[in-house]
């Protein structure tokens, strides 16, 4: 695969990364993982003449669980780091969920979630379950560090909220309370390599038997992953039945606006939307903290 020429710079800190990707604007792409990188480069769909490799940077290839506090994902990790790990799996495993369901092991083995999200493809697989967890993205700037909410993170196809300069740092996902439970699925022609048809993530908070909170969000379906806002208000409130569940499945699929393409029509993407809603809302319930 022959790539055009590029400058590559291998980041000692993220002063000098963020000094560099701030000088040199769209022309600069930040580099952990590589495995979208260099498709883009080679696709030549951003115009970037300088890679700029931020692996050598110390201090974020860790995953920080705080109690009381919530999931602190390095934006190193990669995400067969993610996937395996024991404390995700316990405290958060529709994350681990969200990070095998991308690509192949030998992708997961160098790509990290932090990759996968700012490549803001509308069929990450990791986009809809961090959306749905409420999720935050933390970045570091030579002007100043900041915080994005996830909800605010997604701008298009390719386009995130990140300007010149910016580096993320790592991504925080807030800790699961009592009574609260996530749920990430994914449905594609092939169990591996291929990128999602849909996928939906949840996030739902009991109160007894009724529904306090939910937060549904459908990728692949849109430009931006979406929240299905609609169907989050019809649950909750209301005690988790077949027809509810229906009814949010229903709304869901009425929220979206998906493509025909070569993996699936936009007709069958929206009634899958709705069955794989139920499904995501109904395993968030039964693995509740």
């Amino acid at each position: 695969m022959a790539l055009p020429a590029f400058d590559y710079v291998k980041a000692a800190s993220l002063e000098e990364a963020s000094r560099l990707a701030k000088e040199k604007g769209d022309k600069a792409i930040l580099m952990a993982g590589g495995t979208d990188v260099i498709l883009l480069i080679h696709g030549k769909v951003v115009p970037a003449d300088t890679v700029i490799d931020i692996k050598g940077i110390p201090g974020m290839d860790e995953i920080k669980y705080v109690p009381g506090e919530g999931m602190h994902i390095g934006a190193l990790v990669k995400l067969f780091d993610i996937q395996n790990s024991d404390i995700v799996k316990e405290k958060m495993p529709a994350l681990s969920d969200g990070a095998r369901s991308v690509a192949s092991p030998q992708i997961r083995r160098k790509g990290t979630m932090i990759g996968n999200i700012c490549n803001a493809s509308p069929s990450a697989d990791t986009a809809s379950i961090l959306v749905a967890m409420n999720a935050v993205v933390k970045v570091y700037n030579v002007d100043g560090e900041k915080e994005i909410p996830i909800d605010e993170f997604f701008k298009g196809v390719k386009k995130t909220a990140l300007q010149p300069g910016d580096v993320v740092t790592e991504v925080f996902v807030p800790e699961l309370q009592k009574n609260e439970g996530s749920a990430y699925f994914k449905h594609s022609v092939r169990k591996a390599m291929d990128l999602a048809i849909i996928g939906v993530g949840a996030k739902i908070k009991m109160d007894g038997n009724k529904i306090a909170d939910a937060r549904v969000c459908m990728g692949g379906v849109g430009t931006t992953p979406l929240r299905a806002k609609n169907a989050e208000a019809i649950l909750i409130g209301k005690e988790l039945t077949e027809d509810l569940l229906e009814e949010a499945g229903t709304a869901a699929s009425q929220e979206c606006s998906p493509i025909s393409d070569v993996r699936a029509s936009a007709e069958y993407r929206t009634d899958m939307v709705r069955v794989y809603t139920k499904r995501a809302v109904r395993k968030a319930v039964e693995t509740m903290a």
